[in-house]
């Protein structure tokens, strides 16, 4: 698939594309929100040289679609493509079938050869939504691990000792605990690193809770006689609820590729505070343009016309300037003017018994994952009919029965009972 070039044109501008190519003037933009950088004197230095560096960042497919935490690293690739550097997109196709075990307190169980088949075709797609694709050098695990033999393991496993694996945080408590440590989970950074090794990696990025392997990645360039790699680390970003990491399996996301009216809606919904980690994390603003942004809200902006301005943004980024525009006026009349959305889905239910429950049908239009999240949503005051609150999750709805339901701010269904024959 390939992508407009609106998808990636402005993110080296707004993130600080450098007049100059020397050094200092690089690592200024290189390091903005990063986390930590082991070691920023070789990274200073390597800058300097003048040759183009090459970047690695590993993403295990573990899921079917990238969400906007992912974006934070994917960000900073593009800032490097931007200032000329060789950007290696790595798809851990082979360590996802390990599973990695970072900040994990039970074994992560592995995922199967056609998940991570599915799963990476998607990446695949995906990030040429921020990558130039003419600049993005994509790479497998696979292509070099499956023909590592069982010497070859033996001897990878042989360049680490279980003394250093337990100085990770999650084997050390996991080992304090009593609690299960599978062995092939320590063949995980061990891989990751060895990744490093076959790229010749100049750098390597990864979220704040990949440091350890990311270092694994350094001694064992070392060992193979290479300039150790430069360890840049950027934070993770927190999902919707302000608390937890991003992720798909929380339900705190917000998905790359999801309709621009869900993707504005959602980040229209995350707290005042929360928008600017986002902005930070995110934007491909200069920071003198959001720290001006916060001056005005501590002067008396109302926060939600510079949450425009961040969902904006991102919607633009995915789906383009228009379907942005779109997006915020649908947002407007629906949660200010309280009009329904323009397009709402449409679908029949079949009822063998005459009537259903308002819980199963929520859960069969796909507005609830189960039916007890519907009864809970129900409880809570979240599900409307026909723009009429219902609290009672006993509710039954007679077939024939035809009606707009609405669950939250942003999911909505047409839905007609129909009589099963």
């Amino acid at each position: 698939m390939i992508y407009p070039r609106r998808a990636f044109e402005g993110m080296g501008r707004g993130m600080g594309v450098a007049s100059s190519k020397d050094g200092g003037s690089q690592l200024v933009e290189l390091l903005r929100g990063a986390a930590e950088v082991l070691r920023e004197d070789e990274l200073k230095d390597r800058l300097a040289a003048g040759r183009p560096l090459v970047v690695k960042a590993g993403f295990d497919p573990t899921a079917p679609d990238l969400h906007l935490g992912h974006t934070v690293l994917i960000n900073k690739m593009r800032q490097f493509q931007a200032l000329g550097h060789e950007v290696v997109f790595l798809i851990g196709d082979f360590t996802g079938m390990i599973g990695d075990p970072s900040g994990r307190n039970a074994t992560r169980p592995p995922l199967t050869p056609e998940e991570v088949a599915t799963n990476a075709a998607t990446y695949q797609e995906q990030i040429f939504r921020i990558l130039d694709p003419d600049r993005t050098r994509i790479e497998f695990n696979s292509r070099w691990m499956n023909k590592l033999d069982a010497a070859g393991v033996v001897r990878l496993a042989g360049q680490h000792t279980v003394a250093r694996m337990l100085e990770r945080d999650d084997f050390r408590k996991r080992y304090a605990e009593g609690r299960p440590i599978a062995i092939h989970e320590f063949l995980y950074p061990l891989v990751q690193g060895y990744d490093s090794v076959v790229l010749r990696a100049d750098v390597e990025l990864g979220g704040t809770d990949q440091k350890f392997n990311l270092l694994v990645g350094r001694q064992l360039q070392q060992s193979a006689g290479q300039p150790p790699q430069v360890v840049l680390t950027m934070p993770l970003l927190e999902g919707l609820d302000g608390v937890n990491k991003m992720s798909k399996s929380l339900g705190n996301y917000v998905g790359i590729t999801e309709p621009p009216a869900e993707m504005f809606g959602k980040l229209m919904s995350v707290s005042d505070e929360l928008m600017w980690r986002y902005f930070e994390l995110l934007s491909a603003r200069p920071l003198a343009e959001i720290t001006a942004l916060r001056d005005a809200v501590a002067a008396g902006r109302n926060p939600r016309d510079v949450k425009f301005e961040l969902a904006l943004e991102m919607v633009s980024r995915f789906h383009g300037s228009a379907a942005a525009a779109a997006a915020q006026d649908a947002f407007v009349r629906r949660f200010r003017d309280g009009a329904l959305p323009d397009e709402i889905p449409e679908c029949e239910i079949g009822v063998s018994s005459g009537q259903l429950g308002l819980a199963q049908l929520l859960r069969d239009a796909g507005l609830a994952s189960s039916s007890s999240e519907a009864q809970r949503l129900i409880r809570q005051g979240a599900v409307k009919v026909d723009g009429t609150r219902v609290q009672d999750p006993a509710l039954q709805l007679a077939a024939g029965t035809r009606a707009t339901f609405q669950v939250g701010r942003r999911r909505f269904a047409r839905v007609t009972l129909v009589e099963k024959k």
